[in-house]
């Protein structure tokens, strides 16, 4: 009996040692204009939503479409966001209305009404393994 709880807990041990099943989200950026700045892309969940969210990456844009991998993602419900940083100063331009003056889009193309839209209209459910997350830029 004894060898029997020994090989539970050793077992136990094991699996908590196990990495958590992480996923990539593939984030293709269409609508893209090349040579200009930078796209950012960035991951966010419900509390970190347009905030400082979770997972971002940068990189220089292809005309057409841009392909961003971010790797290492938590499955569960997220949602993605996207701009061409045009003058790569890292934020997402604005006119004195507030109205963004460099393109950007969301996962599931949400629009808000007057604003960006709700976490829930950009959410997607992300799993193991590859998700692909078309954004188009507006």
């Amino acid at each position: 009996m004894r060898h029997v709880v020994t090989a539970l807990l050793s077992c136990a041990v094991l699996l908590t040692a196990l990495p958590a099943p992480a996923a990539t989200v593939e984030v293709r950026i269409s609508n893209v204009a090349g040579g200009k700045g930078k796209v950012n892309v960035a991951v966010c969940d419900r509390a970190r939503f347009l905030k400082q969210c979770a997972y971002s990456a940068s990189v220089p844009p292809q005309a057409g479409e841009t392909v961003v991998k971010l790797n290492d993602i938590p499955p569960g419900t997220w949602a993605v966001l996207a701009y061409q940083d045009e003058n790569e100063n890292s934020i997402l331009d604005r006119n004195f209305i507030g109205i963004p003056k460099e393109n950007y889009g969301f996962s599931r193309d949400a629009v808000g009404r007057f604003g960006p839209p709700d976490f829930e209209d950009a959410a997607i459910e992300v799993r193991e393994g590859t998700t692909v997350a078309p954004i188009r830029l507006h």
